[in-house]
This record gives C-alpha cells, sequence and structure tokens, in this order.
C-alpha cells in the first residue's frame, strides 16, 4: 500500500524529534504493509462520528497517535495528522 502524508501531517511530524520521527514513520510503513492485520487489532480503530467519517486512528507509541484515510479501494493511505494523544483530535 502506498503511504501519502498531508501537507498538516508533514508540519506535525516537525513538532517532533529526530527518534520520535524516525520510530513514527517506521510504524506508519509497517501499518501500510500490514493494515488488513491490524484493522483487527486495537492498534486501529475507525473514528465515530460526522467530522470523521472514513477515517481512522492509529496508536503509534503510548501517547502518539496518527489519523489517516485509505483512499482507492486500500491503494493509497493518506496520512491526516499525527500527534500526542491529548492534542490529535482538536
Amino acid at each position: 500500500m502506498k503511504v501519502k502524508y498531508s501537507d498538516q501531517a508533514v508540519k506535525d511530524l516537525a513538532d517532533f524529534n529526530g527518534a520520535d520521527r524516525t520510530l513514527i514513520a517506521k510504524k506508519i510503513h509497517y501499518l501500510a504493509d500490514n493494515f488488513a492485520s491490524l484493522k483487527l487489532s486495537k492498534k486501529i480503530r475507525e473514528l465515530k462520528g460526522t467530522k470523521y467519517g472514513g477515517q481512522y486512528r492509529f496508536t503509534i507509541a503510548r501517547k502518539i497517535r496518527a489519523i489517516f484515510r485509505v483512499e482507492d479501494d486500500a491503494v493509497v493511505m493518506l496520512i491526516l495528522r499525527i500527534g500526542l494523544r491529548k492534542d490529535i483530535y482538536e
């Protein structure tokens, strides 16, 4: 599965230190390669509510989350936001 980052996600990544950025990149590419199996686990949840229609949350680390959407029948994964758990849903 191909991964694309939104402009906001790129800005969000800049807020993390180098070690966290490396961890986030590895986890996102792991997600892209193993989406079908991870979707059955607690690591990925579909977000509820009208604002989040068709979007998912991926737990990267204890306090880091990514919000993403799968487009074109699971061919492209668009990463919308990356951030700390307390701030990501704003």
